[in-house]
């Protein structure tokens, strides 16, 4: 019968007890007669309560790695005493966001790939992860914490708000309105997606070890920044193509100067004497559905346009972006920009859509994507090619250039020593081709 109904049998025994009756009290879990024998025993005494927790810890377990069904092991915590689980859950939750945490997962990139794997449905998902990156902060002192795994941890609003770890289920029931099957639910959840996300390559110093240091001449100049960003906020809102072109032209001719004089500036620094040297980092950039590829491709051509190189990551939904910090910092504000500017003309443009229109739609979308990126990619490499040569010290700047350039790529194999090139994506659609290079011939390169 459950199968029939697409539902658990779990499900079908509480459907059947609440049918009987309003004075009929539905206990999930009280059909299995180990459950009952647990909630007739006698209380346990504080001495025993670290091996119950242990024993709650081992079910955990046993649920995440599959030797116990979901459902069933849904209903076992449920019937358990809170004092019980609670600590055991909280503790398996911290325990798995820390272990990849020191396996290189930073938190924000670690929060949106749980969102995207658990689903938009189930928000609590994402927030634990959050209250995770809370916890695992308060092992250490912010000095021993890289600048930039705070500034994910800030701007994930990440802060221990609950009283007691030991209480946290409980906690997190009240304060997402939650009932407590469905709080359980959620955190199993989120360990089964845990439990089955890897370590990956360390970009950022995990907290606990040395933080990297930081020279001045390392990143963009904040106030540059600003005059880029306002240039590109203007292409994004005109309505009109020639003007978007202009701003987002200009924006690109201060990142290309701004990135010469910095590459010029560093050699001189490493002339001059002993100095704090700036050297090549990696930056990973999340690369939404749909379309991921195609838009994973517009990001390799702004990167490849910047002197950047990326390693794209299908699997979790980010690309690897290796490059100077200055170059990078370039890199994700003109993709963040050409991407808002990519689906506003896209919208603008596609065939209506509809059932008869679905395949049509989709194909549309695709090419023109494919199209944007191509087209956006010649546009940035010759903007990028003018900008050296108007450079007033040219013929000093081409062997710089070069030795950036191989500095780039050897910490990119140093991380990535193999790698596969990524198949081109199909092109569908005559007009979304079309309409795709006309759309990159419109956007502001900024």
């Amino acid at each position: 019968m459950a199968e029939a109904h697409g539902v658990s049998a779990a499900q079908v025994r509480i459907a059947w007890t609440l049918h009987q009756g309003g004075h009929v009290l539905a206990i999930p879990g009280t059909g299995d007669p180990a459950h009952r024998c647990t909630r007739t025993s006698p209380q346990k005494s504080p001495s025993s309560l670290g091996a119950v927790n242990s024993e709650r810890r081992r079910q955990i377990d046993a649920i995440v790695r599959g030797a116990v069904a979901y459902e069933d092991g849904l209903d076992m915590l449920a019937v358990a005493p809170a004092a019980e689980v609670d600590p055991a859950m909280f503790a398996a939750v911290t325990e798995a966001a820390a272990r990849l945490f020191k396996g290189g997962w930073q938190p924000a990139e670690l929060h949106r790939t749980v969102v995207r794997r658990g689903g938009t449905d189930r928000p609590v998902l994402g927030h634990a992860v959050v209250d995770a990156v809370a916890a695992h902060l308060r092992d250490f002192k912010r000095r021993e914490v890289d600048e930039r795994w705070l500034a994910q941890a800030d701007e994930l609003g990440a802060a221990a708000w609950w009283k007691s770890d030991a209480a946290y289920v409980t906690e997190l029931t009240a304060r997402r309105r939650l009932d407590r099957v469905s709080a359980l639910d959620d955190l199993l959840g989120l360990l089964v997606v845990l439990a089955e996300l890897p370590a990956i390559e360390v970009i950022v110093p995990p907290p606990g070890t040395a933080p990297r240091r930081v020279t001045a001449a390392a990143r963009v100049d904040e106030r540059l920044l600003d005059r880029v960003r306002a240039l590109l906020a203007k292409a994004e809102s005109t309505g009109y193509p020639a003007e978007a072109e202009t701003y987002t032209a200009k924006a690109q001719e201060l990142i290309a100067r701004h990135s010469i004089d910095e590459a010029l500036l560093a050699e001189l620094s490493d002339r001059d004497g002993p100095h704090a040297k700036v050297v090549p980092f990696a930056r990973r950039i999340g690369v939404d559905h749909p379309y991921e590829g195609e838009k994973a491709s517009l990001l390799s051509a702004v990167a490849e346009a910047n002197r950047c190189h990326t390693v794209w990551s299908p699997d979790y939904g980010f690309t690897t972006v290796f490059g100077f910090d200055a170059d990078i910092d370039a890199v994700d504000l003109l993709y963040t920009s050409l991407l808002v500017q990519a689906n506003r003309a896209m919208a603008r443009d596609e065939p209506p859509g509809g059932k008869a229109g679905r395949a049509r739609l989709r194909a549309f979308r695709q090419s023109f994507l494919v199209a944007y990126a191509v087209r956006i990619g010649e546009r940035l490499a010759r903007a990028a090619e003018a900008a050296v040569e108007a450079a007033p010290q040219a013929a000093d700047l081409l062997p710089v250039l070069r030795s950036r350039d191989e500095q780039v790529r050897e910490t990119m194999l140093r991380v990535f020593p193999r790698t596969v090139r990524g198949r081109g994506s199909r092109v569908d659609s005559r007009e979304g081709w079309e309409s795709g290079r006309e759309a990159a011939d419109r956007a502001t390169l900024a």
